[in-house]
């Protein structure tokens, strides 16, 4: 560049050019550079393209104008001014450019400087008046019948009202439907362009913001849907061809498609999330407390559709789908207000002029495992508290019940997330594996079967990964003799049968003091009044089990309890349930006399299946409860104060309930677990939560004066 041009170009405000980087695609890079260019006062628009290498962008204003008409006797400066008054094209040099390496784009800036001042009002520049694809559309169709420009106009404000169009523009687009030059067709595939690159289009007004929706993305449009991954912001449809199917277990009719994640993606996810981390952990924790209120009042919006597609695919009532999200929805309470429960300790003048405090950080990226029996409400125990506490996160739920954690990560995303801080991604045994092993991610939740939780556990902090793992469970509840009839008859059906027995609190076994005969028969009564049907229709109690494989093994723990000595009293094992022939329904069934050898016993049934043991004595239903391997929570249902306090102060579970069923604490409060029902050193939810997605870091700091000295001591600090 000469002399004089480097002279023009300095007369101008520096507008500066977009930082450099790598991005996961060409897309994300081309929005970085356009949403960095309309904040200095400029628009980039695509100068040359090769659409899976390079990519090269360039100011709107580069080019020069050509007259056609030269006149002989027409002076230079009077050529140079009818170009500046006749156009906006100054040549101006700015060059942005993307070439793909080893599956990234990486940005380069070749000219980063301008000969032009910056755009004032961004909402000025022509970009801002092009018409959306749907509004083109209503143009036509106006046009058609009969309406001129001015009220074609009106109308389009009504549902636009900061739409900067002109009658101008209005008749530019009739004018070229009525040539030819524009069709439909034209339009949308015009558009599809410029909804890949809408960066490069400024906007002002959340309705434009929106124009996206017009056309529903490509993994909305299959029959049935695919479950998209969630990569830096963008949900996106695997390039797999692998996937599984998600079926509704009142009909087995399939709802959506689960690609399974490839390896090029899961790299993807990781390093969107890794690069989102530097700017996330430093916005303040008050940014990310709203952002989590914005996130609970959407929630609170799409609690309907949210319920509805938990049911679809789960098979829970509708009424357990909704207690479901709102579950999950304290979680988000609790993260809103997280800054207090971050607050380090400080102490004065430990020594001499020093003061020390510790400071909460962030870990960095974390990922969370999800298990099918909570679509809602688990993925919620994860991410919320994560993020909030700085970290970015990749959420895999369970392939067999997908669809809330994408609504919920949706959600997320409309309340402000900022890209790569909260990703999805799907498959099995494979990604597991990869979320595990990958060094990048620090800290991994998990809740799932023993199995699979030991499994991961063992794996992921051979890697050195902070892991915290819920796994197995079999709740027991102790029945005293003078405990209250009806209340704790109507307690144990509704925790033993709820949610067709599919939750890790649910509880399957009752041991009964002193014997089961005067319970037994009130106990069957309460069983066979619960309504089995499909969880949509109305006053339904028991929806189905989620799969045929679950049923099955479900009945197998049953016949096995039959064939070892239990009386089968209530079989719901061949339950036919009208108009859903075909549904993996099991009836509430119930066996007693089951001893501590048993099979079903031993294992979690994870069904509407209650199990009825006797002991003598509380000392000796104790000694059976904590035997069990398992061990999440139990209760005891009694009026004797003496005798609650014997069997909290004895029983070696995490949770403790006291004529209470279930005993689930709230957010505020940790999710409890001991022996092998959790692996890890932290529990979910409370401090123990937070504590666990972040890391504490001392500072010792002395600001004084220091006197001179003729030498170093060697001596240890003291007070």
């Amino acid at each position: 560049m000469d002399v004089e041009s480097c002279t023009e170009l300095n007369e101008f405000p520096q507008m500066l050019p977009p930082p450099p980087g790598t991005f996961v695609d060409r897309e994300e890079l081309i929005q970085h550079v356009g949403d960095f260019a309309v904040s200095q006062g400029y628009v980039v628009t695509i100068k040359q393209s090769k659409r899976d290498r390079v990519v090269v962008l360039g100011c709107d204003r580069g080019g020069v104008y050509r007259n056609r008409r030269k006149p002989a006797d027409e002076s230079s400066a009077e050529r140079t001014r009818r170009r500046k008054t006749g156009s906006r094209l100054t040549n101006c040099p700015f060059e942005a450019v993307g070439k793909k390496d080893d599956g990234l784009w990486i940005l380069t800036i070749k000219n980063g400087t301008h000969n032009h001042e910056p755009i004032k009002d961004i909402s000025e520049h022509p970009s801002a008046r092009r018409f959306t694809e749907r509004e083109i559309v209503l143009i036509k169709e106006m046009t058609e019948a009969g309406l001129k420009p001015r009220q074609i106009l009106k109308r389009l404000r009504q549902n636009n009202p900061d739409l900067l169009s002109t009658p101008k523009h209005v008749y530019n687009v009739k004018a070229k439907l009525r040539q030819g030059n524009m069709t439909v067709e034209t339009i949308r595939n015009s558009l599809q362009i410029m909804r890949n690159f809408k960066s490069l289009r400024p906007q002002k007004s959340a309705v434009r913001n929106n124009y996206l929706a017009v056309t529903e993305p490509s993994w909305r449009q299959c029959n049935p849907p695919r479950v998209p991954n969630l990569i830096g912001g963008r949900f996106v449809d695997s390039q797999s061809f692998v996937s599984i199917d998600v079926l509704n277990p009142a009909t087995q009719q399939v709802i959506s498609q689960v690609p399974l994640t490839t390896n090029e993606e899961f790299k993807a996810v990781v390093f969107a999330a890794k690069r989102a981390f530097p700017l996330w952990r430093n916005t303040p924790i008050a940014t990310r407390q709203r952002i989590m209120f914005k996130f609970q009042e959407l929630i609170h919006r799409d609690i309907d559709k949210l319920a509805m597609n938990i049911t679809a695919e789960h098979g829970k009532t509708l009424k357990d789908a909704y207690g479901d999200v709102l579950r999950g929805l304290e979680e988000v309470e609790h993260a809103c207000g997280l800054a207090t429960l971050q607050m380090g300790e400080f102490v004065s003048n430990v020594s001499n002029g020093i003061d020390t405090y510790s400071i909460r950080e962030p870990l960095g990226v974390c990922a969370g495992i999800c298990p099918f029996d909570f679509p809602a409400m688990i993925p919620l125990w994860m991410f919320p508290l994560a993020v909030t506490c700085g970290n970015t996160f990749i959420l895999k739920p369970s392939e067999k019940d997908p669809g809330a954690a994408v609504m919920l990560a949706e959600l997320a995303v409309e309340a402000g997330l900022p890209n790569g801080v909260l990703n999805i991604v799907h498959g099995s045994n494979e990604i597991v594996n990869a979320i595990c092993d990958d060094d990048d991610i620090k800290a991994i939740s998990f809740v799932g079967p023993n199995v699979a939780g030991t499994y991961v556990y063992a794996r992921a902090s051979a890697k050195g990964k902070r892991i915290q793992s819920n796994v197995g469970a079999k709740n027991h509840a102790v029945v005293m003799p003078d405990a209250s009839m009806d209340a704790t008859l109507n307690a144990l059906v509704a925790a033993g049968f709820g949610a067709a027995g599919q939750k890790c609190m649910a509880l399957s076994t009752v041991v009964f003091v002193g014997g089961l005969n005067p319970w037994e028969d009130k106990l069957v009564e309460h069983a066979k009044a619960i309504k089995v049907n499909a969880g949509t229709e109305p006053d339904t109690d028991l929806g189905p089990v989620i799969s045929k494989q679950v049923k099955e093994q479900i009945c197998k723990l049953i016949q096995t309890g039959v064939d070892t000595g239990a009386n089968l009293v209530l079989d719901g094992r061949n339950i036919v349930v009208p108009e859903y022939e075909h549904g993996s329904f099991v009836g509430p069934t119930i066996l007693s006399n089951v001893t501590t050898n048993m099979e079903c016993y031993k294992e979690e049934v994870f069904g509407p299946v209650l199990l009825c043991m006797q002991a003598d004595s509380i000392e000796e239903a104790i000694n059976i409860i904590n035997r069990h391997k398992y061990s999440n929570g139990a209760s005891i249902f009694t009026t004797s104060g003496v005798a609650a306090r014997k069997f909290q102060t004895e029983i070696e579970v995490g949770q403790v309930g006291i004529n209470v069923p279930i005993s689930v604490p709230l957010p505020f409060s940790s999710f409890t677990s001991c022996k092998p029902s959790f692996a890890g050193d932290l529990n979910f939810d409370g401090k123990a939560g937070i504590q666990f997605y972040t890391q504490v870091k001392m500072v010792t700091q002395q600001w004084k004066d220091l006197p001179g000295s003729s030498g170093a001591s060697l001596l240890m600090p003291s007070s």
